[in-house]
């Protein structure tokens, strides 16, 4: 880290908030508005997207958000089970193909086999509390798909080593076989410990290894009394095929989903004040930033522009470009909007002066039929010849002039249409879901996933020496000396070891922990490529509640650019009176070496500039994250660096033998490799996960993976094809 720009950003922090300080005094208090914008739920059904978090309460409600009518937007049945594990009920996965080749050689079995997959799903999900057996599942199938029986077994097998069914806490009926395998996992994060308990269900010896004085690694919730706050991760982004959906049910996780209005304000210029964002312009701010989003990675992706200069660029540099881009692109949208304008124009006042011409016409043509009239009375045929020639013309002129008025009425409409909207394109992002909290605190999953297992806490791994017979795992207590006053050193010995450290320990604190062999070259490279940032929050706990208790979020946005990852949100997730404010980026940095006083300061200064000083008291209690600072997490959350790629997951995702190559192994699941050269090392955390990095159902399912590709190794495949099997 820079120790000058951090200074320079600890002078900004401080003068702020002695500046915001004295100006406490002339601050008024402002009227609080809402705003409401449109949000789409994409997999989540309408009335969870509606239900509000006084609605989803126990007090008001009797139906729980996990419950099954919860999901009537998501398929029912065979279907539904099948969408709420991630995987197509109408096809089989890559992975399925490479554990079950028999089936891919025979057709006609492929009905029968997603029927059966998809069967099993279901049951488990009627009831995730308890272990789902194939003896009571083979009860529950109805003919003809009953009499397979070792499909239905070796399916159950494959679905239970990978973690689509028997997951999670639930009542075991069946004691597991006991094993001699021995496996040691570094790290009780969520990925430790659900891999931990997949392990143990197994019948496998595990050992869990934590240098913290607890679980839950970067999931952290704050507890005093009433306060309840998650300084960690704390958002559930959406239940639809989401593992927690299924662990919330058999831990009676209180869930609470977010409401998606927030209203936003900014610094107005004067002195302390800070005035709402109107809403057109946030929406118009948001609408422009999606946009910008969707065309940087179409540049990335499909024509594959992600170099200038023959040096990769990062998100923020595209954007950049993509802005300078806009702007032209601007200009010349409205130069040709405006010529629109311009051509409808001309094309009103042409009509107009042909209705005026037309008009004339019949106004004379009108005085010379009444004049043929009288002269007709008088005599002739000639007269009445020219009397009802002349009443055909007023008759055609009277449609021209209509004609000639619906077409000025429908320039007119075109016109008006062109001067009121500016040319651009519709925002194509919606939500995937309703957006959750846990009431009581995100920590009651991992002290949940924790319980039954052996773990070792305040105990710091330093040595991770592994060969072709096993591991050697060297230790050392953060808390106990032994007979010499030196910190106490432990061996532990096993046949696999799984680490689950954060991606910012190998990035920042290498060594902290010793591989012997070291990692192979193609695993530092992957580390280094892959993005590690940083989120910090800011908790403040109050008396009452003097902000809009209905609304969870408010924004703030700062007056300069560079600042616009300080105390950039403000959540309330829970009726009681706590706040949350996050810092990101180059703010979440700087604030790692500033007082707590300093930070606290400013961002009551920013409260009483939003809604004013007298209403704004001085908070009861107060925490701050700072987990770059923590060593062991060196920062928050993993990302695509500027020379990383989703590739880079994978390589983090692969385990290493004894004897490496200079390429990396990609290894498919429930593929088993032979002899002695046999993984040793195994990884897992949400930096091993491809399709959902930076999340904590993305940590799950890594464990959940890991687990199952262990326990292959060690203990067979039960879903294999038996010889003499039908």
């Amino acid at each position: 880290m820079n120790g000058g720009k951090q200074n320079d950003a600890a002078d900004k922090w401080i003068s702020t908030s002695a500046r915001n300080s004295d100006e406490d005094e002339i601050i008024t208090r402002r009227q609080s508005q809402r705003k409401r914008p449109k949000v789409e739920y994409r997999e989540m059904d309408e009335k969870l997207a509606q239900l509000t978090e006084d609605e989803l309460s126990p007090e008001n409600s009797d139906t729980s958000i996990n419950e099954d009518d919860q999901y009537g937007e998501i398929p029912e049945g065979l279907e539904g089970a099948a969408f709420r594990s991630r995987l197509p009920h109408d096809q089989i996965t890559p992975q399925e193909a490479n554990c079950f080749p028999d089936i891919m050689l025979n057709s006609s079995l492929k009905p029968t086999f997603l029927y059966t997959r998809n069967r099993l799903l279901e049951l488990w999900m009627n009831n995730p509390k308890v272990e789902l057996t194939v003896e009571a599942a083979i009860q529950q199938f109805e003919t003809p798909y009953n009499c397979n029986k070792h499909l239905i077994s070796r399916l159950h097998g494959y679905l239970a080593r990978y973690g689509f069914i028997n997951f999670g806490v639930y009542k075991s009926v069946i004691e597991p076989a006991a094993t001699k395998a021995t496996i040691i996992v570094i790290g009780a994060g969520a990925s430790g410990l659900i891999a931990a308990r997949q392990l143990q269900s197994f019948g496998i010896n595990v050992l869990v290894i934590e240098g913290r004085n607890r679980v839950g690694g970067r999931i952290d919730t704050f507890s005093s009394g009433n306060w309840v706050a998650d300084l960690g991760a704390m958002v559930i982004t959406g239940l639809g095929g989401n593992p927690i959906d299924i662990i919330s049910k058999q831990i009676s996780m209180e869930l609470s989903k977010i409401k998606q209005d927030c209203p936003l304000y900014e610094a107005s210029g004067k002195m302390s004040y800070s005035s709402l964002v109107p809403k057109d312009k946030d929406n118009m701010v948001e609408t422009e930033f999606n946009r910008l989003l969707e065309a940087t990675s179409y540049m990335s992706h499909q024509i594959d522009f992600n170099n200038v200069d023959d040096k990769p660029i990062s998100l923020g540099e595209a954007l950049d470009l993509m802005i300078k881009l806009r702007e032209r692109q601007v200009k010349e949208d409205l130069i040709q909007h405006y010529k629109k304008i311009i051509e409808l124009q001309d094309q009103y006042q042409a009509s107009k002066r042909q209705l005026i011409s037309v008009q004339k016409d019949i106004v004379q043509m009108h005085k010379d039929q009444v004049g043929t009239d009288a002269r007709k009375q008088a005599s002739g045929i000639d007269n009445e010849f020219q009397a009802r020639s002349k009443a055909r013309e007023l008759i055609s002129l009277f449609k021209e002039q209509d004609s000639l008025i619906s077409k000025q009425q429908e320039v007119q409409q075109k016109l008006a249409l062109l001067e009121s909207n500016h040319p651009r394109q519709d925002d194509d992002f919606e939500f995937s879901g309703a957006h959750l909290v846990v009431r009581h605190g995100y920590s009651c999953l991992p002290e949940a996933l924790a319980d039954g297992l052996k773990i070792k806490l305040n105990t710091t791994v330093r040595n991770i020496n592994y060969n072709e017979t096993g591991v050697e795992i060297i230790a050392q207590s953060t808390t106990e000396l032994d007979a010499t006053d030196n910190v106490a050193t432990t061996k532990f010995h096993a046949d696999a070891v799984l680490v689950t450290i954060p991606l910012g320990i190998y990035k920042y604190n290498s060594s902290l922990i010793r591989f012997c062999p070291p990692l192979p070259d193609w695993k530092i490279s992957g580390i280094k490529r892959l993005g590690y940032g940083n989120l910090n929050k800011v908790v403040l706990c109050f008396e009452n509640i003097f902000w809009d208790s209905k609304s969870n979020l408010f924004g703030h946005v700062n007056s300069c650019t560079s600042d616009r990852g300080e105390l950039f949100l403000f959540w309330s997730t829970k009726r009681s009176p706590v706040l949350i404010a996050l810092i990101a980026g180059e703010a979440a940095e700087a604030i790692e070496n500033i007082s707590d006083d300093t930070i606290v300061a400013r961002t009551v200064a920013i409260l009483k500039g939003i809604f004013g000083a007298s209403n704004v008291p001085q908070p009861k209690e107060t925490r701050i994250s700072r987990w770059y600072n923590d060593p062991f997490s060196k920062g928050s959350y993993s990302y695509v660096g500027v020379y990383a790629s989703g590739a880079d997951y994978d390589i983090m995702a692969a385990p290493i033998s004894p004897v490496t190559s200079n390429t990396v192994k990609h290894t498919p699941l429930g593929t088993v490799e032979s002899g002695p050269n046999q993984p040793r090392v195994f990884f897992a955390g949400e930096h091993t996960c491809k399709n959902y990095p930076a999340t904590v159902h993305g940590a799950l399912l890594s464990g959940l993976r890991e687990a199952g590709r262990i326990a292959d190794q060690f203990l067979g495949q039960p879903y294999v094809l038996k010889e003499n099997s039908s």
